[in-house]
């Protein structure tokens, strides 16, 4: 019981600061080593507060087999030391790359933090998987789901206005993970584009490259870039082109014919639609059958294939190394708010950006 002694209000005050303030910390110190699990009995997921990050993801093969399918680390550590590459976080205000860190916004020029080369590169140097998350929702039963929320502030990163954003993951069934992303311009018109960065290993996240998983992706096109990975506004024919997925190709067969490997957004242009959400690829590792589905209603999907990844020691001491993971990054064009030519990412003061992800995995 906390014993009440009189004193000057200014001693009460300065003593009560200093303990709120202490416990504001250890609450936020907490909530950053927060890890969540989501389990239907057949598929489960570990999500951490901390960048909203799915770290772990543990789904059966084609004989019951269980492996974790997402490159990861053990511990929060390495994500808050800023040691991971993006693992399983999602990212924004805005994700992929804008030239130069600047754009122009309703007649005022913004800059941007630059951390990837001359550019800025998913939100900057502290975007959106760089900071905790507030857990506002957990729902079990049938669709058992967890909602997180963050609210950017005007100036964050150099981005205009404050944003509030929702991502709640849910498993709507036995074999699939889904994931609806929500954000909400308060008083200044913003860009957003949100992206959800697993990096994919279907043989398990220890199993070494996937060279031999192979892919097809529901796009006749990508955004072609520069030296400096910039989108030169073109939208190209993949016919004919190496960057060809519309029909299944091992990721493998063709990757030394694109220099430093895949890094390239596909214009989704050409996929099935189920419940208003567009087939953007199929992933299947040959070893043992598991095959994700992924479906979303983004204009674009970044196809990475982890070309700078270079010996991060993950989760069980594996070691991951170039090609051990595949990004299937559903987003708004790279650097959208500089090509008028792109489909806009331009969010009005009082409306909603929405992003759905729809994860189906079978074997």
């Amino acid at each position: 019981m906390r014993c009440l002694i009189a004193s000057s209000s200014r001693d009460k005050t300065e003593s009560d600061f200093s303990e709120s303030r202490q416990v504001r910390l250890a609450v936020a110190a907490m909530a950053a080593e927060e890890i969540l699990e989501l389990s239907n009995g057949r598929i489960t997921a570990k999500i951490a507060a901390w960048g909203a990050t799915i770290t772990s993801l543990i789904v059966p093969d084609a004989h019951g087999n269980l492996a974790d399918v997402v490159l990861g680390f053990d511990t929060l550590e390495p994500y808050m030391k800023g040691i991971s590459p993006y693992f399983g976080c999602i990212v924004g205000r805005v994700a992929n790359r804008i030239k130069e860190g600047k754009f122009i916004l309703n007649g005022v020029e913004y800059s941007l933090a630059i951390n990837n080369g001359p550019n800025s590169l998913h939100g900057g140097l502290k975007g959106f998987d760089k900071v905790v998350w507030d857990v506002v929702e957990r729902k079990s039963g049938e669709c058992p789901s967890i909602t997180f929320q963050y609210h950017s502030k005007d100036g964050e990163e150099g981005y205009p206005g404050d944003v509030t954003v929702r991502a709640t993951y849910s498993l709507p069934d036995s074999t699939t993970l889904r994931l609806d992303m929500e954000a909400v311009a308060e008083n200044k018109a913003t860009p957003i584009n949100l992206a959800q960065h697993t990096y994919w290993n279907l043989a398990g996240h220890n199993s070494g490259d996937t060279l031999d998983h192979s892919i097809q992706i529901w796009g006749k096109h990508i955004t072609p870039v520069d030296e400096n990975t910039i989108p030169t506004g073109e939208i190209m024919p993949v016919k004919g082109t190496p960057f060809d997925f519309t029909t299944e190709h091992k990721i493998g067969a063709r990757i030394n014919d694109v220099p430093g490997g895949y890094d390239h957004n596909y214009v989704l242009d050409s996929g099935e639609e189920k419940n208003g959400l567009k087939h953007a690829a199929k992933l299947k590792d040959s070893s043992n059958s598991r095959t994700l589905d992924l479906w979303t209603d983004a204009p674009g999907m970044q196809f990475y294939t982890a070309n700078y990844v270079d010996g991060i020691t993950g989760k069980g001491g594996a070691v991951y190394g170039k090609h051990s993971g595949v990004c299937l990054e559903t987003q708004g064009f790279p650097n959208a708010i500089n090509q008028p030519n792109f489909p806009s990412v331009v969010v009005q003061p009082g409306e909603k950006y929405k992003h759905t992800m729809l994860f189906e995995f079978s074997a």
